[in-house]
């Protein structure tokens, strides 16, 4: 969504949807409170039979995720008509009180299909939106088996539509590629993952007002905050079903109208250099890889993105991030629309009636073609579970310090050191490692080859006994020149790196390394291209050590172009970067 341009939709309902901060944030099933807490025996939900191996994880999801059933979930979502968040709250066939109930409802039939071992509930909090003063999100609890292993991990979709005006709950808006798919996958995995043992407990959540201003999952973030809640790890899915290129799209996204892309998904995470988001997207591809790409029958491709998200645009996971927990989102490849439903030229399905789950053609009642593709929301489906199951049975994370030797790099552990194995991550250009290395615990620190110059980016997990990788660490930057690293010799105060990635899509993150502290009054970055034309000029702090900016060059352009690092009106340096689209 983009809350400016719904915003400009309509003034008469701008002072229906003016910000509140959330009151009286309460969970109505109070153990549902207490197992995010920590706060409970875990004995009181171990399974009769224990299934908690990796192997048997990843298969078991692999193999139960039925595009049949997220067929079906979506039927049914459909069948509410509106699910806009200040719709009917009594009636029992439509609206967002009939779609929470069903959902609730859900999560309680898998409970019992599972020895009881998921507790269901609502989020309820007060808030004025569309002359409504409360609102309830959906989540469903499954504990974890070791309180000690404190942080929940979040798997959560908002079920809330919309038609053009942000409060309109006349018309029809069945918001099934938004974002009824990502309702859909929650309830799902719901269903699928009640039946594991997982360490950590994982949380299966739906929100509700994200289209208004993302203000269940603010609500969630503020409960979490109040209650000292952890969370380990935020998966929100947002426009994750459909495979057909609209006339427009939100950028960096499909090229041209009803163009199909059905083996593609898109993460989107905020920062750059030690960002733990992008860390989490980089686990969650890195588990799809080694667990799930050699079985499944048809492989997708897992897009590392830039931006947190879309040009203009944001979702749930942003509070969960502003609020210092770890957050990326889902998305399709190709969507309808971009969502600017004021242009009098939009001819897209997104935030309209249009977002339906198909068309019938012949008005006999049934759907001749449909705009959800089944089998890709299964493949997205699973990369998701795949994912937090891996964090749900992850050991701790370690941590580490690095030194230089000619032509290496020694990663030496400083915490969590008793593992019998250890992961290395180390990545240069692009957001996505170039090696992940292994090895043998029983010391105290590994050496890592060097095989290129430049930067150098490294993380490390730990992995236990059963294989398992946690979440990886931190990350360390050094410097490489001709193999050795540039502690031997004497750093530059000031360094412009390479942007990353690149080449790029329509977004770069720029880099200045300042290892010593220098007094100075102004400082930006230049963007100029090939003919030496300035583009633009954006600002930058230069704090010591990492300092990134974004430039957004925009989508589907390409060329190369030149950006300079200027301080007090001085050029510092300069470099090169490719645009790709």
């Amino acid at each position: 969504m983009n809350i400016l341009k719904c915003l400009l939709v309509s003034f008469a309902c701008l002072a229906d949807i003016t910000s509140h901060a959330q009151t009286s944030i309460t969970s109505t099933d109070t153990l549902a409170a207490k197992i995010m807490m920590g706060n409970y025996n875990p004995g009181a939900f171990m399974p009769s039979v224990v299934i908690d191996h990796p192997d048997a994880i990843s298969a078991g999801i692999r193999n139960s995720v039925s595009s049949d059933s997220l067929h079906a979930w979506l039927t049914m979502l459909r069948s509410f008509k509106t699910r806009n968040t200040g719709s009917d709250t009594l009636a029992s066939a439509r609206g967002i009180g009939a779609a929470r109930r069903w959902i609730f409802s859900k999560f309680q039939q898998f409970s019992m299909n599972n020895e009881s071992r998921l507790v269901p509930s609502y989020l309820q909090f007060d808030q004025a939106i569309c002359s409504m003063n409360q609102h309830r999100n959906v989540f469903a609890v499954l504990p974890g088996t070791d309180t000690a292993y404190k942080g929940i991990i979040i798997i959560e979709a908002h079920m809330d539509s919309r038609c053009a005006d942000l409060c309109d709950t006349a018309c029809v808006a069945e918001g099934m590629e938004d974002n009824a798919t990502g309702t859909a996958l929650v309830v799902e995995l719901a269903r699928v993952m009640s039946r594991f043992a997982f360490r950590h407990t994982i949380v299966f959540v739906a929100t509700t007002s994200e289209e208004q201003g993302l203000d269940g999952a603010r609500a969630f973030t503020m409960y979490a905050q109040q209650h000292n809640i952890k969370i380990k790890a935020v998966l929100n899915n947002d426009v994750i079903g459909g495979i057909i290129c609209g006339h427009t799209s939100s950028p960096p996204s499909c090229p041209g109208f009803k163009m199909i892309d059905s083996t593609q998904v898109r993460l989107f995470s905020s920062g750059g250099f030690n960002s733990f988001h992008k860390g989490l997207s980089r686990y969650i591809k890195l588990e799809y890889k080694e667990m799930q790409l050699p079985f499944v029958a048809v492989p997708m491709t897992i897009s590392i993105m830039t931006p947190e998200d879309r040009t203009g645009r944001g979702g749930d996971h942003i509070p969960f991030r502003q609020a210092g927990f770890t957050a990326m989102r889902f998305t399709s490849a190709n969507e309808s629309g971009d969502a600017n439903v004021t242009s009098g030229s939009y001819m897209d399905r997104q935030h309209t009636s249009g977002d339906s789950l198909g068309i019938d053609n012949d008005l006999d009642g049934d759907l001749d073609e449909y705009y959800v593709n089944f089998n890709y929301l299964a493949r997205n489906t699973l990369i998701n579970g795949n994912a937090a199951g891996m964090i749900g049975i992850s050991p701790r994370t370690p941590d580490f310090t690095l030194t230089a030797t000619p032509g290496n790099l020694q990663v030496n552990l400083t915490a969590e050191t008793g593992y019998p194995t250890y992961r290395v991550g180390v990545r240069t250009t692009t957001f996505d490692w170039d090696s992940v290395y292994t090895f043998a615990g029983g010391v105290s620190s590994f050496t890592v080859p060097v095989g290129t110059t430049g930067n150098q980016i490294v993380s490390i997990a730990s992995v236990d006994d059963k294989g398992v990788e946690s979440m990886f660490s931190k990350e360390l930057q050094v410097s490489v020149v001709n193999g050795f690293e540039n502690l031997i010799s004497q750093p530059r105060s000031i360094e412009l790196l390479q942007n990353k990635p690149n080449p790029a899509d329509e977004a770069t993150m720029i880099t200045v390394l300042v290892n010593d502290q220098v007094a100075y009054k102004d400082a930006y970055i230049t963007i100029k291209d090939i003919n030496g034309r300035e583009i633009q000029r954006i600002g930058i702090k230069l704090d010591t050590g990492v300092n990134e900016i974004m430039y957004d060059h925009g989508y589907n352009m390409s060329g190369t172009y030149l950006y300079t690092l200027v301080i007090d009106g001085k050029i510092i340096e300069s470099r090169r970067m490719v645009f790709a689209n």
